[in-house]
């Protein structure tokens, strides 16, 4: 047959598109049958056999290829709506690549047909193509658009709080003990926070490194009597006049830690009008009877000037933890070491804790003052050995900073100090997260963590199951435990209690109320208990879950799942459910789905790749929840990273294995070492379709959804961790904590992109975003100035957290004119 003569040109590019489809072909075709073999969808091996054929089709510019191409692609489309209906960013992946390809084809048929037939007008494929093109215009453009979650329709029944339960300072961490991050300040709303503007920035000078194990700044600052107070990761503690942005003074204590260094906040106490009852403190030993087992430390500081005549002794005082086991008292007027606490200001957490290698033990969320009591626990380095140090919850006078008692995890004989000179049980269950108070109760609500290691358990004790990820509820003058209640049993997961419980008291529906602790979990469960009682409000049931195999492991038969309260980005995923940028990366994250052993909620991890969902970062973090008393709304933000672990034998495991964040973990002291991987696909995106990361309100009267969206665009993040620069609501993992006011606003900065953004709290529409110079993982807090009485919204921003862009700026905004 004679052939009509095309330009080279177009030639080559016909033979560049059979060349795409073959290789296209090859690689689906291929991997299909791995997935078929792991007993996955059919669909990719015959989708790659047509591509490969359509593709030496093309190449050789025979027509056929394009009819085969055009029946391809409209299985493709059947397939794809038959698998994940109209949900738009499932459909990116199947659809999305092809329609490409398909634009292509239509602008090649015109050349092919024009090879075979002669000069016969083929223009029909170039406006097919032109329409194909014009389609991924919609897709982009919709690509910018919300498609997951839904705005409340009606505004909600407000009620009045009172000023005690509304401060507009911002005395503690989430503004009371209680663990609510609400204001009562009302000047800005939802009706003119267009007005808002920055008043001022301020520049700490610790600028956090981006090494995944280093330095966060994940602060919520204070603000007392007309100060400021902020904490870099470094624990520096930086007074500022918050009308103008002003260093008023500075205290730096010199910190040695070598990694994971933090200040989540401060704490602050102010003496009570009536005389203080020392008697209930009586019993406890003396700092001198402290100084048993660890050497003096060096306390340093600048920009202040100790006292030179005599103690400088304070009545208000802010403690701070540092990571490197020190609890700091400072006169919030000065800056000063309050003297008349510990030694010269200072009280050595290493006491009776044994032998601390650098970087294992220290406290990075804030004390708690409880009374006249101040509460310190900490984070220990997860998952390197057995025995490391204790998790030890102390409370100190927060007068003279003597211990008054101590609760041991490991060895509830202990009261105070360790007997006859011994350390504190190493390896114990410990407590990183903050704490929160109920003054009424006098209780200290402490969520706890795991033994360590994380993934094996084999050998933990009685006591390690016993309070391992529970809320337990401790009396503030005694140490006594009063309840307990253990939200995963045998905990093999890193699934710990990573927020301060929210206190609240909930509606009884019989115009009176019940006082609750709300506790979210990375899980994605969120248990309601009563705060007096320890006792479930809302319906928990304990349901079979998947046994493991691992040689010397115990397993749980049961886990509570609070059916009682919605669950949070923790839905059994299925095959359908895997994601990807493109058809490829979406197969891999299907065989990988495929090939793993996954039973939903609670797998346990074994001698093969295991999923689990959600992973070891939640589900919720440390950022815990805000609340809106006005219209009992619960807020909460969560992540949605999966985590692929299994076990190594001990043999297997090399000497330098470190895996702080990710990769092999030594688990040193076990029989097994164990591997961790994020759930992500070859080029950086999470296996599971989208969101990554949302914000919803529950309301604690009916306990449902009220309204939900996503957090978070990929302007600042993407592929391959290359910032795509656009504003799609994707949904990206979230960290940090969001702040709610009694004027129907919600604020939140904790996304991966680089903006501090307002909701109307009643509806979940985001009203207004400002752009930050660089991402942040702390919390908002808001109060009023009592010299010229605005309203501000104050934030620290350093950094989100994985992204190379770092900065040490205090932000402020005010209402302009």
């Amino acid at each position: 047959m004679e052939h009509k003569s095309i330009s080279t040109l177009l030639k080559l590019y016909v033979r560049l598109i059979g060349i795409v489809l073959i290789l296209s072909g090859l690689i689906l075709a291929v991997g299909g049958g791995f997935l078929i073999s792991y007993g996955g969808s059919f669909y990719y091996l015959p989708m790659g056999i047509a591509l490969f054929l359509s593709g030496l089709s093309i190449f050789t510019l025979r027509s056929w290829g394009v009819v085969l191409f055009a029946l391809a692609y409209i299985a493709t489309v059947a397939w794809a709506l038959w698998e994940v209906g109209l949900d738009f960013w499932p459909l990116v992946p199947r659809l999305v690549a092809l329609t490409g390809f398909a634009a292509l084809v239509a602008f090649a048929y015109p050349s092919i047909m024009k090879y075979r037939k002669g000069e016969k007008s083929y223009w029909g494929g170039y406006a097919l193509g032109i329409v194909l093109l014009a389609s991924l215009g919609v897709v982009f453009f919709q690509s910018l658009q919300t498609h997951y979650g839904y705005f409340a329709t009606e505004k909600p029944v407000r009620k009045t709080v009172s000023n005690d339960d509304a401060p507009t300072d911002w005395q503690q961490y989430s503004n009371t003990t209680k663990g609510t991050r609400f204001s009562g300040a009302e000047q800005i709303t939802p009706d003119n926070i267009d007005k808002l503007k920055t008043a001022w920035t301020f520049r700490t000078g610790d600028i956090p490194e981006n090494s995944g194990a280093g330095p966060e700044d994940q602060n919520t600052p204070l603000f007392i009597d007309n100060t400021l107070f902020v904490c870099t990761p470094f624990n520096k503690v930086i007074a500022i006049e918050p009308e103008t942005g002003k260093q008023l003074w500075k205290y730096d204590p010199k910190i040695t830690t070598p990694n994971w260094q933090r200040c989540r906040g401060l704490a602050y106490y102010t003496p009570v009008a009536t005389e203080i009852n020392q008697a209930d403190l009586a019993n406890a030993p003396t700092m001198d009877q402290e100084k048993e087992l660890a050497a003096p430390n060096e306390f340093a500081q600048t920009n202040v000037t100790a006292s030179s005549d005599k103690a400088n002794a304070c009545g208000a005082r802010i403690f701070m933890n540092t990571t490197d086991d020190r609890l700091v008292a400072l006169d919030p007027a000065t800056g000063k070491l309050c003297e008349d606490f510990g030694d010269k200001g200072v009280v050595d957490l290493k006491l009776n804790m044994g032998d601390i290698p650098p970087g294992y033990h220290g406290p990075t969320a804030p004390p708690t003052v409880a009374g006249e009591v101040v509460v310190v626990a900490g984070r220990v380095a997860d998952n390197y050995s057995t025995g490391e140090p204790s998790g030890v919850v102390r409370a100190y006078s927060v007068h003279d900073g003597h211990l008054v008692w101590a609760w041991d995890p490991g060895n509830p004989d202990t009261k105070t100090t360790p007997a006859d000179g011994k350390m504190y049980t190493r390896g114990s269950v410990n407590v990183w997260a903050t704490m929160a108070y109920d003054p009424k109760l006098d209780l200290i609500y402490a969520p706890t963590g795991n033994a360590t290691p994380d993934f094996w358990a084999g050998e933990r004790t009685k006591y390690d199951d016993e309070f391992n990820s529970s809320i337990v509820a401790i009396e503030a003058k005694t140490g006594k435990i009063r309840w307990k209640y253990q939200t995963v049993h045998h905990d093999l997961w890193d699934y710990d209690l990573p927020s301060q419980p929210l206190l609240y008291d909930i509606p009884d529906g019989k115009g009176g109320t019940v006082p609750a602790l709300l506790q979210t979990a990375k899980s994605g469960e969120i248990f309601m208990l009563n705060r007096e009682t320890g006792k479930p409000l809302a319906e928990v049931v304990e349901k079979p879950v998947t046994q493991g195999n691992v040689e010397g492991e115990r397993y749980s038969k049961t886990q509570p799942f609070s059916v009682g309260m919605p669950s949070v980005g923790n839905q059994t995923l299925k095959e359908s459910d895997m994601w990807g940028a493109t058809p490829f990366d979406q197969l891999w994250c299907r065989i990988e789905f495929a090939s793993m052993d996954y039973n939903g909620l609670f797998t346990p991890p074994g001698m093969k790749k295991t999923l689990q969902w959600p992973g070891s970062l939640g589900g919720m973090n440390w950022g815990s929840v805000s609340v809106d008393p006005t219209t009992d709304y619960m807020f909460i933000n969560d992540m949605r990273i999966g985590l692929v672990n299994w076990m190594i034998p001990r043999k297997d495991i090399s000497p330098n294995a470190s895996g702080i964040e990710m990769g092999v973990v030594p688990q040193s002291g076990t029989p097994f070492g164990a591997m961790r991987l994020r759930f992500m696909s070859p080029i950086g995106v999470p296996c599971q379709a989208p969101p990554y990361g949302t914000m919803r309100a529950i309301d604690l009267k009916t306990r449902q959804v009220v309204w939900k969206v996503p957090v978070g665009t990929v302007e600042d993040t993407g592929i391959m961790g290359i910032p795509m620069h656009l504003p799609a609501p994707v949904g990206m993992p979230t960290l940090g904590g969001s702040l709610s006011t009694k004027s129907g606003l919600l604020f939140f900065a904790g996304t991966q992109d680089f903006y501090l953004r307002a909701y109307d709290s009643h509806t979940g529409k985001e009203v207004w975003k400002y752009r930050l110079p660089v991402g942040s993982q702390g919390t908002p807090i808001t109060f009023i100035s009592p010299k010229n009485g605005k309203q501000y919204i104050v934030l620290t921003a350093s950094g989100a957290r994985q992204s190379p862009a770092r900065g040490d700026y205090v932000m402020a905004w005010e209402l302009g004119q």
